[in-house]
């Protein structure tokens, strides 16, 4: 595990006790078990955090749990350090900055990501991480069900339902909530990760990134319940949303900019045609152009519909370079060996 390098003013609540080694390596027994990070991004989850670090250490024995404080003003960091976790600290505030810095620090070769509210089941970690090994999956994500209201409010289930679709639709089928906080990644995904996002959209990379490489990945069914009393939610159904149907689209000029550029081709072009229409009729029957500014704006979206759709080639052809790049990236990395 690498070292992490502190900043000069030291705290003692960033201290963390050594790691926990696995049983078999303790005892000096040959283990061909896969090192297993659990990791739990936390902004003021006192009322939870020790709870979840607590059924993750009984679901999985041989793991290390890692939670990440994010500038969390109660006792959230003294609840997980004395329920066995190892804690540590990032200072930009959101959960795609938490989530940058625990891919990089963390060595391991299966990585489970799972929010600190206790709303997803420990109990289901075996079983996705066994999923994992068996299939040689990269990613194994959890759908929610069986939702309380409280825990998953319809604005947050309405908008998860129409982002996920719009993902679907452009990059491909076998994720059916974009949205969910709980997650077995190999550590090929992981390292080979870009990381842009700083806030809840992240959760929208993970998925985009795993279907533009066509990865192997799998969906499972888990329960998902009300969070842990005297903890709220961080999350904006309205102005987070806004801000992932901007990654999304983001994501699609990036990823997908032929399929981008030529939509918004499409439109000048339908448009500057809609308006063109009559400037011309009129100009065949009586030689005249008497409505110069709709001919001249008409003339203009043509114009710029036809750069659009070059703009889409050119970009095209860049973006195939950087799929590429980050395909050679996923493949110098090991896969994960298949359990005997």
């Amino acid at each position: 595990m690498p070292e992490i390098l502190e900043r000069p003013a030291l705290n003692i609540l960033d201290q963390s006790p050594p790691a926990r080694r696995p049983i078999d390596e303790q005892l000096g027994l040959p283990t061909n078990r896969p090192r297993v990070a659990v990791l739990i991004p936390c902004h003021n989850e006192e009322a939870a955090i020790g709870k979840v670090v607590s059924d993750f250490h009984r679901a999985l024995p041989d793991a290390i749990v890692y939670v990440y404080d994010n500038n969390s003003t109660d006792c959230t960091i003294l609840q997980a350090r004395a329920s066995g976790a190892v804690v540590r600290r990032e200072r930009l505030q959101g959960k795609g900055h938490v989530v940058r810095r625990m891919f990089a620090d963390i060595d391991a070769d299966v990585y489970i990501l799972v929010d600190g509210d206790d709303t997803y089941d420990a109990a289901g970690a075996p079983g996705m991480l066994t999923m994992m090994t068996d299939r040689q999956l990269d990613m194994v994500s959890a759908a929610r069900y069986g939702a309380a209201r409280d825990a998953y409010r319809p604005g947050h289930r309405f908008g998860n339902v129409l982002l996920t679709a719009l993902v679907t639709r452009v990059f491909g089928d076998g994720i059916t909530d974009l949205l969910s906080g709980y997650r077995v990644f190999s550590r090929r995904f992981v390292k080979s990760f870009p990381a842009l996002s700083s806030g809840f959209e992240t959760e929208t990379e993970f998925t985009v990134h795993a279907l533009a490489l066509h990865m192997p990945i799998q969906e499972v069914r888990a329960p998902y319940r009300n969070r842990a009393a005297g903890t709220a939610s961080k999350l904006n159904t309205f102005m987070d949303g806004i801000r992932i149907l901007r990654a999304i689209v983001t994501l699609i000029q990036q990823e997908r900019p032929l399929q981008f550029f030529s939509f918004a081709g499409v439109c000048l072009l339908a448009i500057g045609i809609g308006l063109g229409i009559p400037v011309v009729l009129t100009f065949l029957n009586t030689g005249l152009v008497p409505r110069l500014p709709t001919a001249l704006l008409s003339t203009g979206l043509v114009l710029l519909a036809f750069l659009s759709f070059t703009a889409g080639l050119i970009l095209d052809a860049v973006s195939r370079g950087r799929k590429e790049n980050k395909r050679l990236a996923y493949l110098a990395i090991p896969p994960l060996e298949a359990s005997e």
